[in-house]
């Protein structure tokens, strides 16, 4: 039960974030920082699937994480749930075209060596 809830804290997490950061380059920098130009931009974005989605998604996260809370401890739970960090930078330079240098690499696999000695 907990692997499960580990997958769909990782999976639904990812999603929002790759639905955020694939919106976001969308729309473009924002440049007015004004009370006008905050509420365009968050009338914007309301109205806009992908980010109603991601927030959908992020909630999903919330609720399967506190789930898992309740059926393993904190100490697993923190840790296994930061592959997320090692999917999103895959998919940052797969599927967003980023560039990744070495040292978000190196993190992303120094993540991944930690996820599997929480998991042994």
């Amino acid at each position: 039960m907990k692997w499960i809830l580990v997958a769909l804290v990782v999976g639904s997490t990812v999603l929002a974030d790759l639905l955020q950061s694939f919106e976001m380059k969308r729309h473009g920098e924002v440049s007015d920082f004004g009370a006008t130009g905050l509420k365009k931009l968050a009338e914007t974005l309301a109205r806009k699937k992908l980010v109603v989605l991601s927030i959908c998604f992020m909630a999903v996260s919330f609720f399967a994480f506190i789930k898992l809370l309740t059926v393993a401890d904190l100490s697993f739970a923190v840790p296994a749930t930061a592959v997320s960090v090692v999917v999103e930078t895959i998919l940052a330079r797969v599927v967003l075209k980023e560039r990744v240098n070495w040292q978000r690499w190196l993190g992303a696999a120094s993540i991944a060596c930690g996820v599997y000695l929480v998991a042994a």
